[in-house]
């Protein structure tokens, strides 16, 4: 494939995608590794892609007034990324506890639950997204939903 015509072929792919989140593996199929990284360089200099992550990469949307930001919130996109690298996700023990009317308090959705250790800051602009470990403890507390009902007066 000719070097010129790759980035027309991936900017056509991203457009016609209905994933907002993307990784060089996403590419993998139409040019080698350097090349890919170098066109979605390029796109992230125009404002068509903003690097949330380490090799993770997001659609975007201006605003009038000029902004660029990610095109939806950095929580969902981030579950997106991690689901894409093969990585488990689910609500953290904030969102469950909210859910089953334990606490009051609404969870911002900044954490996430993951199966296994994530090293990865993913975020932008001052948000960054927070993991916490799934493990016996977790799935015994929220996948057995307590019985709230059941408060002496």
């Amino acid at each position: 494939m000719k070097q010129d015509k790759l980035p027309y072929i991936m900017r056509a792919k991203i457009k016609r995608s209905r994933a907002r989140v993307f990784v060089p593996g996403d590419f993998a199929n139409l040019s080698g590794y350097d090349q890919v990284l170098r066109v979605l360089r390029n796109m992230t200099r125009s404002g068509e892609l903003i690097k949330i992550g380490q090799g993770i990469y997001a659609k975007t949307k201006t605003f009038s007034d000029g902004k660029v930001s990610p095109a939806g919130f950095i929580g969902d996109l981030a579950r997106q990324a991690l689901e894409k690298l093969g990585i488990k996700t689910a609500n953290s023990t904030y969102c469950n506890a909210y859910n089953a009317e334990v606490s009051t308090q609404v969870p911002n959705g900044l954490v996430i639950a993951v199966d296994r250790r994530v090293r990865r800051k993913i975020g932008n602009v001052g948000y960054s997204v927070k993991y916490e470990q799934m493990n016996k403890r977790y799935k015994s507390l929220w996948y057995n939903k307590p019985n709230v009902a059941e408060v002496r007066t």
